[in-house]
């Protein structure tokens, strides 16, 4: 996390962040998941602490990502920058610093779920030298009665 911009801290999530990333994801996510309630994302709190990263500045919640390791594979979700703080290197810097997780944790490789009518965040991820795997589709089923999104 050596290149952040001078006022922005990044942070792993407590609990008591839940509520406000569940709100911050409504305005600034391209989209919602099945996964986006209290109940998921407590879970995710609860078994990995480290996993959910939050950027601030000014006390002011302004970027998430999830950086998810199951200790064979490294998976990236919900990068989001609030609309009014974008092109700031905050994407940068919460991937940086998500990198530096999975590399700390033995991690080889990170994947990226990035939905296809998400141009800007198509643009944002080839910027940050990730690139589509055209040989893989994504194959899903619920496990519950929740829709699939």
């Amino acid at each position: 996390m050596n290149d952040l911009p001078s006022d922005l801290r990044i942070r792993c999530a407590a609990p008591s962040d839940i509520d406000a990333a569940l709100r911050f994801w409504r305005e600034a996510a391209e989209g919602t998941s099945i996964t986006d309630d209290r109940d998921g994302v407590a879970r995710l709190v609860a078994r990995d602490p480290e996993a959910l990263l939050l950027a601030e500045r000014g006390g002011e919640l302004v970027g998430t990502v999830i950086a998810g390791y199951d200790g064979w594979r490294c998976h990236l979700y919900r990068l989001a920058v609030h609309p009014g703080h974008r092109r700031q290197g905050i994407g940068g810097a919460l991937l940086a610093a998500a990198e530096e997780r999975f590399t700390r944790l033995g991690g080889r490789r990170a994947d990226a779920m990035v939905l296809d009518r998400n141009a800007l965040g198509q643009r944002a991820w080839r910027a940050a030298a990730y690139g589509p795997q055209e040989q893989w589709t994504r194959w899903v089923k619920p496990l519950s009665a929740h829709p699939t999104a």
